[in-house]
């Protein structure tokens, strides 16, 4: 797994053994910000599920100005700090090590307007898609947000949450990727 591209492109990353974490593979993380970037002019990304990080890190190579990854588990977090200081992004990237649930009151402590939302939760967790919709009800989205989420292809997510509306699906092996923008 590396950066693949932007600022920080072929920085190897690290991620954690096990099965605790699924990394994005490299193929689909370069199919995502092809489809809604490929580069950034500045913005907050939000990574739900942070696992090692990638999803922020690529978002910053790319342009992004500022990320917020939640990740409760510990052994990840600590992946996430390994690989945020060896992509030298420390003073940009904020690491809560909490559960994505929380994640409506950090943000609106914080008076976060999010860019660029990733959601990629354990997949056999899928009540957590509900917090899509507690962010975008409380207005933590920007106008002109996009909202990805990574899940399996079997899970069939709704076509909108409020006035965000499914902009394209594709899958690639067993994970499939909807992508969400604002319409109307």
């Amino acid at each position: 797994m590396r950066v693949i591209s932007g600022s920080r492109k072929g920085t190897p990353l690290k991620s954690l053994p096990g099965t605790n974490t699924r990394p994005t593979s490299d193929k689909v993380k370069e199919s995502v910000f092809n489809k809604i970037g490929p580069y950034f002019d500045g913005g907050i990304v939000v990574e739900l599920f942070g696992g090692s990080g990638s999803i922020a890190i690529e978002a910053l190579s790319r342009g992004m100005e500022q990320a917020v990854i939640f990740e409760k588990n510990s052994k990840a977090c600590a992946i996430i700090k390994a690989n945020v200081e060896k992509c030298r992004l420390g003073d940009q990237i904020h690491i809560e090590r909490k559960d994505a649930r929380q994640a409506v009151t950090i943000l609106q402590q914080k008076s976060v307007k999010i860019d660029l939302l990733f959601v990629d939760p354990p997949y056999a967790e899928e009540t957590y898609y509900d917090v899509i919709l507690d962010l975008v009800q409380q207005g933590l989205l920007a106008e002109e947000a996009t909202i990805v989420c990574e899940h399996e292809k079997r899970v069939v997510l709704p076509e909108r949450y409020e006035m965000y509306q499914q902009k394209s699906s594709a899958v690639y092996g067993s994970t499939a990727i909807t992508i969400y923008e604002k319409r109307g």
